[in-house]
């Protein structure tokens, strides 16, 4: 059997998330601030670049398959003749709006392919999202919401005294007696409250659904949410880092 390599790009508002997968396998992820098209082959890791070059593969003619929320910078990487971009009619979802973000219903496949259908997926991301998928692999929709950096920068910025704080480990007290832990306290219980009464309408419809949380702070807010919710609902959820890149694995075996 000849060896492949295929690697994933999904640019988010943020950041660029990378991935390579062997033989459309799914092997490892990692991140990059935003940078030139013609630097990305110094970030593949090492047991990648040691298959390319004992396989004596093409740098240039191994495939790049693109997610983008980002208009610009998907015209920047249509620039190289080895991208491809996925698209909203790649997944095997119905019921998908024009303008649902392919990074939310990429990763909701990848979320249903690994832990079953019905599904609902919280990706703790720039925008906080959550994205419902039924049985019959149709979407049953979602909300969008500042995440939880963006709030914080958010006070920030759009005040004259407020600071910006970090995140912390685990929820803080709840009535603090200081300006940063106030803000961490109204930002931290107001969100987990929100999304856990999300949770437990979903847990209605569909009682037998795994929720899953993914994105660079979901699994801080799944710290948040297990300390927020009833404890009927805690051994339901999980955090898996990789869900879109599990999907795309799935989309690229296709080609």
């Amino acid at each position: 059997m000849a060896v492949t390599i295929q690697i994933g790009l999904s640019i988010g508002n943020s950041r660029y998330h990378w991935a390579w997968f062997l033989n459309t396998k799914f092997q490892s992820s990692w991140d990059t601030e935003y940078l030139n098209i013609d630097r990305y082959l110094e970030f593949i890791p090492i047991d990648c670049q040691r298959i390319i070059t004992n396989k004596k593969l093409e740098f240039d003619r191994i495939p790049i398959y693109l997610v983008s929320v980002v208009p610009s910078q998907t015209e920047i990487w249509q620039q190289l003749p080895q991208v491809k971009l996925i698209t909203l009619a790649d997944i095997p979802l119905s019921n998908l709006y024009p303008t649902l973000g392919i990074d939310r219903a990429l990763t909701a496949f990848g979320a249903g392919n690994i832990y079953g259908y019905p599904i609902l997926v919280i990706d703790g991301g720039t925008a906080l999202t959550i994205t419902g998928i039924d049985n019959n692999r149709r979407l049953v929709g979602g909300a969008i919401l500042p995440g939880l950096r963006l709030q914080l920068r958010s006070l920030c910025t759009g005040t004259a005294a407020l600071p910006e704080i970090i995140l912390p480990p685990q929820l803080p007290p709840r009535w603090s007696d200081n300006t940063p832990g106030s803000i961490a306290s109204g930002i931290l219980y107001t969100v987990s409250a929100g999304v856990s009464d999300f949770i437990r309408d979903w847990q209605q419809l569909f009682p037998a659904s795994y929720i899953i949380l993914t994105g660079g702070d979901g699994e801080l807010l799944t710290g948040y949410l297990q300390a927020n919710l009833y404890v009927n609902l805690v051994d339901k959820i999980r955090f898996d880092r990789d869900l879109l890149f599990e999907g795309l694995s799935a989309i690229i075996s296709r080609y």
